[in-house]
């Protein structure tokens, strides 16, 4: 039984929240799985779970070290990638899928490029703004913008995306310009929502001098699809909240105006979601690193050329 082992299973055993999960997970027993996170706390000398009969909840260690492992992990398998990439030619289909606004501007634009490099590679790209399920859809990858719920699956943060508040200048004149949240919400703006199944009430964070805070919004319009949000808003019907990528070209012509500015949208983290694996197939990381490259400094890009008020 190997350090590396222990450190696997200590972070398997963080992220789902149970020995007998991280077991399962892990295909090892109960008894082996605790027996791996105590030589664990052992080679450190501290406690990283309080456990009682019901609960396991990390320790201030454990959160620290939680950290560090994946760290560790991640590079054990980066390199592990590479010593397959090396000795095999990557071939077959990959499944992705990605929010439509990402996926039409950042992901697709990009795929021949990689399909040049991996000629017997296949990409079936799937674009929707609902929450997909990667393995009962057979997915190898996904992006996404927020924050996932299932602990189950990995996670791999490329970019903090900012946000922005926008309506037309058309919008403006007939409705008045908020400058802020309590204002949009007072005034009775019409907000323009993404709304998809098992969405809940609409709720916009917002950063206010007190640190973030929620402002519940209400409006007439709302599409599962984050274009048709734009295009609303440019047709002067509402506010949108959006990624700064999506609308640059509009900031920067003036047929979409920034509005409450004294409380920014909070940024939004984009990352790609994928399974637990043991080794991941070399052309899934492939993939992920050539577009977690380029999609990256196309949004960092389209951010420069809007200077947004604060």
């Amino acid at each position: 039984m190997s350090y590396f082992d222990n450190i696997r299973t200590f972070v398997r055993v963080y992220e789902l929240g149970s020995m007998s999960a991280a077991g399962r997970d892990l295909r090892i027993s109960p008894a082996v799985t605790s027996s791996r996170i105590s030589q664990l706390e052992e080679h450190l000398s501290v406690r990283l779970f309080q456990r009682t009969t019901r609960s396991l909840t990390p320790t201030e260690q454990g959160r620290a070290f939680y950290s560090g492992a994946c760290a560790v992990l991640e590079s054990v398998e980066n390199a592990e990638a590479q010593v397959v990439n090396i000795t095999e030619n990557p071939k077959g289909s990959l499944y992705v899928a990605a929010p439509l606004g990402v996926g039409r501007r950042l992901v697709a634009p990009q795929v021949p490029e990689f399909l040049k490099l991996y000629p017997e590679v296949s990409v079936r790209l799937r674009l929707t703004d609902r929450k997909v399920d990667l393995t009962t859809e057979g997915l190898d990858l996904a992006f996404f913008l927020g924050k996932p719920e299932d602990s189950n699956l990995r996670i791999r943060k490329f970019a903090d995306v900012e946000r922005v508040l926008c309506a037309s200048p058309r919008y403006l004149r007939k409705r008045g310009h908020p400058s802020d949240g309590d204002e949009l919400i007072a005034d009775g703006h019409e907000c323009l929502n993404l709304r998809f199944p098992g969405a809940t009430e609409f709720q916009w964070r917002l950063t206010t001098s007190e640190g973030p805070k929620r402002f519940r919004v209400t409006g007439r319009y709302e599409s599962d699809d984050g274009d048709v949000l734009t295009d609303w808003a440019l047709a002067g019907h509402g506010v949108a909240l959006k990624p700064v990528f999506e609308v640059a070209e509009h900031l920067k012509t003036g047929r979409l105006v920034p509005v409450a500015t004294k409380t920014p949208p909070e940024p939004i983290q984009m990352a790609c979601l994928f399974t637990h694996r043991r080794r991941q197939d070399p052309k899934t990381r492939l993939f992920m690193e050539f577009m977690i490259e380029r999609v990256s400094a196309i949004v960092r890009n389209a951010e420069k050329r809007v200077q947004l008020p604060r």
